[in-house]
């Protein structure tokens, strides 16, 4: 695992360059303050450094940080500082930017780490879509006397303010009151040795309204060996017990879009039209 550190940089230096410091997290202690600002302090100095296992140092490599917006923003409305930046994240609102984290229902703002819908105002969201006053309706919401943007994400904000984005807000899947997030039961699914891509859907229950589905491709070799009930039993050690697949599919392969997405509404059409 790779993180970023704020390198420990003399004045001098601290203003003639602004990094992050990629080093492996055990490593850290390795890390010797004036050797890298010895690097950073150099006419050129690089954008980001790689301390290897080995203690080793690699200055060519490049700083990625991340930012977000949408088409109804015209504009990024978050975005990391590059001397800061955290990895699988949207980054900071810009200055005159807005964000909350809020229940989807009740929209009452929640608890910094917890997940919710992110909403924002600030000078780059649009007036509403054109010709479709009760979309424009739906997708703004008055929250402590402003108006904000649903944006249909769901995120969390950490403790000093960056926000994650945890998935898409119609891809909830609520069964019997509790909120599953198909990107979170994907992402533990696929810590399972035998499964190589997964996509979570939803699926009519008579008790609980809606139940968890994992569609699911095996490696080449668990095919034949892996069943169904290997991947619940899996599942029911390795994650609450309300987000454990329910049902599980087998198939060869998962649709995907031309940029190599998986068309987790085409599964999810499907299954509805299953269903009746």
């Amino acid at each position: 695992m790779w993180r970023l550190l704020r390198p420990q940089l003399d004045a001098q230096a601290r203003t003639r360059c602004s990094v992050g410091v990629i080093v492996a997290a055990h490593n850290e202690a390795k890390v010797l303050p004036a050797t890298i600002a010895a690097l950073l302090a150099q006419t050129d100095p690089p954008d980001a450094i790689v301390i290897a296992d080995d203690g080793s140092i690699d200055a060519t490599a490049k700083l990625f940080a991340e930012g977000y917006g949408l088409t109804e923003t015209a504009a990024p409305s978050h975005s990391n500082p590059p001397e800061r930046a955290k990895l699988q994240c949207l980054g900071i609102p810009f200055f005159g930017v807005d964000s909350r984290v809020v229940d989807p229902l009740t929209l009452k703002e929640l608890p910094v780490g917890e997940v919710g819908e992110i909403i924002t105002r600030g000078p780059m969201v649009f007036k509403g879509y054109w010709k479709h006053p009760e979309a424009t309706a739906e997708a703004f919401v008055q929250f402590d006397g402003r108006e904000f943007f649903r944006t249909g994400d769901l995120g969390r904000m950490d403790e000093e303010g960056y926000f994650f984005m945890t998935d898409r807000l119609k891809r909830m899947i609520n069964a019997s009151g509790f909120k599953v997030w198909p990107a979170e039961v994907e992402m533990l699914l696929y810590k399972h040795p035998a499964i190589q891509e997964a996509c979570i859907i939803s699926a009519k229950d008579a008790y609980r309204g809606e139940t968890v589905k994992a569609v699911v491709v095996l490696r080449v070799a668990a095919k034949g060996q892996t069943t169904v009930e290997d991947i619940i039993g899996w599942a029911r050690e390795n994650m609450a017990a309300y987000k454990v697949p329910k049902i599980v599919q087998f198939v060869e392969a998962l649709p995907k879009s031309g940029s190599g997405k998986v068309m987790w509404r085409l599964l999810q059409d499907q299954e509805a039209a299953a269903a009746g």
